[in-house]
Formats: structure tokens, C-alpha cells, sequence
């Protein structure tokens, strides 16, 4: 009985398959947590989302921003970006249940002593705070006025965490951060622009998780999002997008003695960049 957790699918399923395999998953023991991001440029992300859903309670996923984009289009607040694979997913008979089971899927799980969350978290919230904070975005995406919340989500202010923030300006800071932050400004302002390579940060910047709570000092950060970064495993933060969308490596963490399983990418890979 062990925990995986994986890195960004992106609609990679045969690939995920792959890994699945090389694991030797059982699905009647083992436990799979995802990163987020399971669906979008990859040829699978139909059969991403049927199959994570299928497992109930035996699998964990985060909301990346490529799951919340995918909801934004549903409802007509986003338009589909020139790499999109999303369109089998919105032609489904079962979309619906899908979309809604997405819906329901949490921004930031915390369990044991471990943290999962797709992209960062800023350096002034402990971990009861970030919790706090997600669950208020959980609660708004899962409830009547969803709709609500995917139509004022975008936009890249506010920049900097504040007491003062309330409302949609909150939860757009929450959902930046979580689901795309990468690097932080001198001041501790989000710089979402940046998407490289560690080693070519501009001035001044550094990794978001160079800067977190001194709480989560016990804690292990498990993230995604960065594809640049790659494979990144440190005392208290471990990395796990390694680009399979990109052509490269689908990886897997044993949470129970930190082992890493990776796989080469199966699918058709996409137009050389960065996201």
C-alpha cells in the first residue's frame, strides 16, 4: 500500500498508463495524487479525466490551470488557446458529470506531512491560512454561483498578498498563486511572465519556494506547473513537472520512501515552448 504522487498530465493517458504500469499500481491499495493540470495539449485528456474519476477516493487531484482554463471555456469566459485538445471533452455525452466532478476537486490538499498544490503558495501564509484560503475558492467553484468566480478569475492583479484583499480579489490572488505563480519579485509580488529556466531568473527574483512560511518547515511541498525547472526534489519541496506534454518524462513520488519513477513521454508532443 503506498502514495504516488504524479506530475502534470496534460492529457498524456497513454503515457500515464505507462507509468501506472511501471509502478505496478494497485488499485485496490495504492493511492495516486495528482498535481493538477490533468487535461489539455496532450491527445488524452477525455480519457484523463474518465479514469482519475473512476478511481473515487483511491486518487487526489489539485486544480492546475490548464482544469480551471477547461472550465472557463464550458462556461464561455475563456477562449480556446491555439494548442487546446479540450474540445472531446466539451463534445462528451457524459460532460457534464465530468465537468462537475472537476469542479469539486480541491486547490490544496494538506495531509500527514505533505502538501500538494499545482503551482505555489506566497511567503506570508502559514499552512492553516492557505488552507483557509482555498477552501473559500473550493466552496465558491463548487457552489450555484460558480460561474461567478470563472468569470472574474482572470487577470494578473492583484500582484501582492494583502489583509486588506476581500472578495474576487482575493480569490484571484489564491488562484494565481496556486495554480500559476513559478517565481517571486524582491517584494514578493507575483511574477507570472517568467516561465524559464531557474538559472536565467531576472534580478532580484527567486523561486516561490525559497520564500514560503517558516511553518511549513516540516512540511513537503509537492508541486507541478514549472516545466522548465524539471524533476527538483529538496529536503521540503519536490518538483514533479518534467514536461511529458513537451516529449519528455511523466514522474512519479513515492511519498513513503521518497523514490522516483519516470517514464518517457508516449504521446505526440507539441510545438517547442515553455508553459
Amino acid at each position: 500500500m503506498a502514495t504516488y504522487a504524479i506530475g502534470d498530465l496534460q492529457g498524456c493517458f497513454r503515457t500515464l498508463q505507462s507509468l501506472l504500469e511501471k509502478i505496478g499500481f494497485n488499485r485496490d491499495g495504492d493511492k495516486l495524487w495528482f498535481v493538477g493540470d490533468l487535461v489539455n495539449r496532450g491527445p488524452g485528456s477525455l480519457e484523463c479525466l474518465r479514469f482519475i474519476r473512476s478511481l473515487d477516493d483511491r486518487a487526489i487531484a489539485v486544480l492546475g490551470n490548464h482544469d480551471l482554463h477547461l472550465l472557463a471555456l464550458s462556461e464561455g469566459f475563456a477562449k480556446p488557446g491555439r494548442h487546446d485538445t479540450l474540445q472531446p471533452i466539451l463534445d462528451a455525452t457524459d460532460r457534464n458529470d465530468l465537468l462537475t466532478w472537476l469542479r469539486h476537486r480541491p486547490l490544496l490538499h494538506a495531509e500527514g506531512n505533505f502538501v500538494l498544490v499545482h503551482a505555489g503558495l506566497m511567503p506570508q501564509w502559514h499552512l492553516e491560512f492557505a488552507v483557509e484560503l482555498a477552501g473559500n475558492v473550493e466552496r465558491k467553484l463548487r457552489g450555484p454561483d460558480y460561474s461567478e468566480l470563472l468569470a472574474n478569475m482572470y487577470g494578473n492583479e492583484p500582484a501582492a498578498w494583502s489583509e486588506d484583499l476581500k472578495g474576487v480579489a482575493r480569490r484571484r490572488l489564491t488562484i494565481n498563486a496556486m495554480t500559476r505563480m513559478r517565481v517571486l519579485k524582491s517584494n514578493n509580488e507575483l511574477d507570472l511572465s517568467f516561465k524559464g529556466e531557474i538559472e536565467h531568473l531576472p534580478a532580484g527574483s527567486s523561486p516561490w519556494f525559497e520564500r514560503r512560511h517558516a511553518s511549513f518547515v516540516e512540511k513537503t511541498i509537492i508541486a507541478g506547473h514549472w516545466s522548465a525547472l524539471g524533476l527538483c526534489i529538496m529536503e521540503n519541496f519536490v518538483g514533479l513537472d518534467t514536461g511529458c506534454v513537451w516529449g519528455r518524462e511523466l514522474t512519479a513520488f513515492r511519498l513513503e520512501d521518497r523514490k522516483v519513477f519516470q517514464v518517457p513521454c508516449a504521446e505526440e508532443i507539441i510545438p517547442d515552448g515553455w508553459d
